[in-house]
C-alpha cells in the first residue's frame, strides 16, 4: 500500500515536472509567436507603404496598379509570417506550403475568367492603350473611358449611357483610340459639274478652309480631283484639325461648303466620333 502511494507521488511529481517544462517551453514559443505576429504586421504595413510610395513615382504605373502590387507584397509577408509562427510550434511547414499551393491552384482554376480579366487589366494599366477621358471604339463597345479597373473598364457612350466592359474583351481585340493623337484628318467631298472651271472651284474650297482658324496650317489643307464622271467631277478637300475640335470643326465646314456650293455633299464620314 505504501509502495503504491509512493509510486503515485513519484508519477505525479514527474507529470508536474514535465508539464512545467512544457509550459516553459511553449510559453516561450507562444511569446515568440506573438512577437513574430506583431513584428510581421508592422513590417507588412511598412513595406506596403514603401512599395506604394515607390510605385507611385514610377512613370507609367497607374494608381490602381500600384495599390494592387503593394497589397500583394503585404499579404505575401503576412503569409510568410504565419507559416513561420506555425514552425515555432513544430508544425511541418512544407505540408502547409504544399496545401496552400494546391488551394491556390484550385482557386485559380475556379476563377479562371476573373484572373484573365485581372491579367488583362494589368496589361491595360501598364501599356495604356487608352486613358480616362479618351474616346475609344472596338467591334463590341465604344465610348469615353471613365475608369480603368483591375477587373473591368467603365465607359460612357456618346448618348450618355453607362457601359461596363470586362478587361479581357478590351485586351483581346483591336482598339481604335480617337483621342490619343493631337490632330485628326477629315476628307470632304464635293461634286462639281463639268461645265464649271475646276481650278476656280479648287481655289474656293481652299479659301473656305483657310478662313477657319481651327484648321491646321501644317500640314496645309489641300484639294484634289478624286474621281471623274460623265457629268461631274468629285473634288476632295483634305484638312487636319486638332482632335478636341474635330467634331465641331468638321460639321461647321460641312455647313459652309454646303452654302457656298449649294449642293449635297458627297463622300463617307471618315470615322465615328463622340457627340458633343
Amino acid at each position: 500500500m505504501e509502495q503504491q502511494a509512493t509510486d503515485i507521488i513519484v508519477a505525479t511529481r514527474a507529470a508536474l515536472a514535465q508539464a512545467s517544462a512544457l509550459a516553459v517551453q511553449y510559453s516561450f514559443s507562444i511569446l515568440g509567436a506573438i512577437v513574430l505576429l506583431v513584428l510581421g504586421w508592422f513590417l507588412s504595413r511598412i513595406l506596403h507603404r514603401w512599395a506604394l510610395t515607390g510605385l507611385s513615382h514610377v512613370r507609367g504605373i497607374d494608381a490602381t496598379l500600384a495599390h494592387f502590387f503593394a497589397n500583394i507584397l503585404r499579404y505575401a509577408v503576412l503569409v510568410l509570417v504565419f507559416v513561420t509562427v506555425l514552425g515555432q510550434f513544430g508544425v511541418q511547414t512544407a505540408s502547409i506550403i504544399a496545401a496552400l499551393g494546391a488551394a491556390g491552384l484550385a482557386i485559380g482554376l475556379a476563377l479562371q475568367g476573373t484572373l484573365q480579366n485581372i491579367a488583362a487589366g494589368i496589361m491595360l494599366l501598364v501599356l495604356r492603350p487608352f486613358r480616362v477621358g479618351e474616346y475609344i471604339e472596338t467591334k463590341d463597345v465604344s465610348g469615353t473611358i471613365t475608369e480603368v479597373g483591375l477587373f473591368a473598364t467603365e465607359l460612357k457612350t456618346s448618348d450618355g449611357l453607362y457601359r461596363l466592359a470586362p478587361n479581357s474583351t478590351l485586351w483581346n481585340t483591336p482598339v481604335t483610340n480617337y483621342s490619343r493623337e493631337r490632330t485628326r484628318k477629315h476628307d470632304l467631298q464635293v461634286k462639281v459639274p463639268n461645265d464649271r472651271d475646276i481650278d476656280n472651284e479648287i481655289d474656293r474650297l481652299l479659301s473656305i478652309a483657310k478662313q477657319d482658324p481651327m484648321i491646321e496650317s501644317v500640314p496645309p489643307p489641300q484639294v484634289f480631283v478624286d474621281s471623274l464622271e460623265e457629268s461631274a467631277a468629285t473634288l476632295t478637300l483634305r484638312y487636319w484639325v486638332s482632335t478636341p475640335q474635330w467634331f465641331r470643326t468638321t460639321r461647321e465646314m460641312n455647313r459652309r461648303v454646303r452654302i457656298a456650293f449649294g449642293q449635297k455633299l458627297g463622300g463617307p464620314e471618315p470615322d465615328a466620333a463622340p457627340a458633343e
